[in-house]
């Protein structure tokens, strides 16, 4: 019999394995300063391509007072308890109800932390008799409430409406043998490629197979559709989608989340989604400053005008000097390169010290060895002037790949 820490003290992991070389630089890094499109990293002012705070309203004026306000008045710890216990107020009750007019569904469920919600929420919603049918591109919070699921669950590749159909033929037959049902479950925006999912084709499919879809929206809300209403909207579909999650962490530079569907269906999820029976409810300041940054969401269209226009421009700037964006058609922007591990350490140092441009790298276990992306999150609050800086960067940064110097480089930073 083995220490349970010896495989953890030999093994870190992908990842973890880099820690010493990695941590405080390339992972777990310290941006500093107001939120904004430029922030202060390693003592230097960087452009900052990295905050999901597409609308800008994390230092939005309008928001800091009434985030302010309501800690001034209520604190950080009111209301205590689990709202069904002790931790319920009107001002939750009211969020919900203009959360569910938004995304015009008939009821909504606030929830503390988006991945801490959808893992609960699919745990809630399906039995070991139902099957679950998922994109193979699903973020992780998809894949680990699937994870607890004791019944069937297949992937389709990824926006393949073909492969879909074919997995729901195989759910299908075994629904009917166990008497369940099926659950199909895609994101509106795919956070990592910038792809929309191919919502209103799946629900589509629901003419031939009896189904139920969850759509994880956490990048298409404020993003995309009349009035930032998501990806549904923008596919004109919404009506479709049995169950719509959001969250408040990007658009609404918040914490939180909610689900949005029927009422019988967020009841059902109010009684029997075990993170929320058991946690604390989400504090006062959060639910009055996400009640006012969806009012601005609905009446301030400039804002995602904004935003659009500064997608655009990169995006367009990107293809135009021969950069692979890939199929994005989001904010999401992409930048797909060729390296590895150390590769990709040599080029992010570059960028950060020496052109002042921070933006996220991705690399093996999360996309296949060999490949590097570069993700980009355009805001409200950059400017042309930003993104023009971007791409020069970004070509001389392609003109050292392409020479092999950030190989040579990189084999000497991980000696």
């Amino acid at each position: 019999m083995k220490d349970l820490f010896d495989r953890i003290i030999k093994d870190k992991g992908p990842l973890g394995k880099w820690a010493s070389k990695a941590e405080g630089y390339y992972v777990f890094p310290k941006l500093e300063g107001p939120i904004s499109n430029r922030m202060k990293f390693n003592g230097k002012e960087v452009i900052t391509w990295s905050i999901n705070d597409y609308l800008g309203l994390a230092n939005h004026p309008d928001v800091i007072k009434v985030d302010g306000e309501a800690a001034m008045e209520y604190g950080m710890a009111y209301p205590m308890g689990a709202r069904m216990m002790s931790g319920h107020t009107k001002f939750h009750e009211q969020l919900e109800r203009e959360c569910a007019a938004f995304v015009t569904k008939k009821a909504a469920y606030l929830v503390n932390f988006g991945y801490q919600g959808m893992v609960s929420a699919i745990d809630a919603l399906v039995t070991k008799n139902d099957v679950i049918v998922y994109d193979m591109d699903s973020h992780a919070c998809i894949v680990d409430g699937v994870r607890l699921h004791h019944g069937k669950r297949f992937t389709y590749k990824h926006n393949d409406i073909e492969s879909l159909e074919l997995n729901l033929e195989r759910a299908t037959k075994i629904a009917k043998e166990t008497g369940g049902g099926i659950l199909v479950i895609s994101e509106g925006v795919f956070g990592m490629r910038g792809e929309q999912g191919k919502i209103k084709e799946i629900i589509a499919l629901k003419k031939k197979f009896n189904f139920r879809v969850l759509i994880d929206d956490a990048h298409g809300f404020g993003t995309l559709g009349k009035n930032g209403r998501g990806t549904g909207f923008e596919q004109e579909c919404q009506d479709g989608i049995d169950i719509y999650f959001a969250t408040f962490a990007k658009s609404m530079a918040g914490i939180g989340a909610f689900f949005a569907g029927d009422k019988d269906v967020i009841q059902y999820l109010q009684y029997n989604m075990r993170s929320q029976m058991f946690a604390k409810s989400l504090p006062m300041p959060m639910v009055k400053g996400a009640l006012k940054r969806l009012d601005m969401i609905r009446t301030m269209p400039e804002l995602k005008e904004k935003l659009w226009k500064n997608v655009n421009a990169l995006q367009s700037g990107l293809k135009e000097n021969g950069f692979n964006i890939g199929n994005t058609n989001t904010c999401v922007t992409p930048v797909f390169l060729k390296g590895e591990v150390p590769e990709a350490m040599a080029l992010v140092h570059d960028l950060r010290e020496n052109h002042h441009i921070f933006c996220s790298i991705v690399i093996y276990p999360v996309i296949p060895k060999g490949l590097m992306i570069l993700r980009l999150i355009p805001t409200a609050t950059h400017t042309l002037q930003d993104v023009e800086e971007t791409i020069t960067a970004f070509k001389a940064m392609r003109e050292k790949l392409d020479k092999g110097i950030y190989t040579r480089v990189g084999a000497a930073m991980v000696r």
